[in-house]
């Protein structure tokens, strides 16, 4: 049982992962979050006010069920598989995160500087809406998710993907060491 406790090796992760990947190949599938927005939109009528909505949703609700296995995985590996909440990061990337402002990296999966109700204010639910909007609105101006660019379209060799996954790492950094700190410091 200690086995399952521990995080998987990248000798087995990464091998199931390529193996999905073949299967969803195989049977013309293709994967990624973003894509489960449309559907839920197109399910729920948007599709009367929006012209990009009107779809038969129901030819991919077996994407769906990829959705709610996400969701079931983590909060059985959260709840049952874990025998702990700390994450192991390096003692210098708990440096640099303590000097951007959070003084318990590494205690807990999501930084309670931001995600705790004590911390909800107007200034973090503004930059929440907004880093929420600009997620939503870069996952269908690049055509997917980062998941979906950095796993599905990078095993299938698509330039797209590469630009898109190039373009998910500059942004990620710049917002990291430029952006962030003049926000919160």
């Amino acid at each position: 049982m200690d086995f399952i406790l521990q995080p998987w090796a990248w000798y087995v992760s990464g091998p199931l992962i390529a193996l999905s990947m073949f299967l969803m190949y195989y049977f013309g599938k293709r994967l990624g979050i973003s894509s489960n927005l449309e559907i839920l939109c197109s399910m729920s009528g948007a599709g009367k006010l929006v012209e990009y909505f009107k779809f038969d949703w129901r030819k991919k609700k077996w994407n769906l069920i990829f959705m709610l296995g996400l969701i079931l995985g983590g909060f059985l590996s959260s709840n049952y598989l874990s025998n702990t909440n700390t994450v192991a990061i390096s003692q210098q990337t708990k440096t640099d995160l303590d000097d951007l402002g959070f003084k318990n990296a590494g205690d807990t999966y999501m930084p309670t500087e931001i995600f705790s109700v004590e911390n909800l204010n107007l200034k973090t639910i503004s930059i929440l809406l907004i880093a929420g909007f600009l997620v939503g609105f870069g996952a269908r101006y690049a055509g997917g998710c980062t998941s979906g660019h950095a796993i599905v379209g990078l095993s299938m060799l698509e330039m797209p993907s590469l630009i898109s996954v190039i373009g998910f790492f500059i942004g990620g950094l710049t917002m990291t060491w430029f952006i962030y700190p003049l926000i919160f410091n």
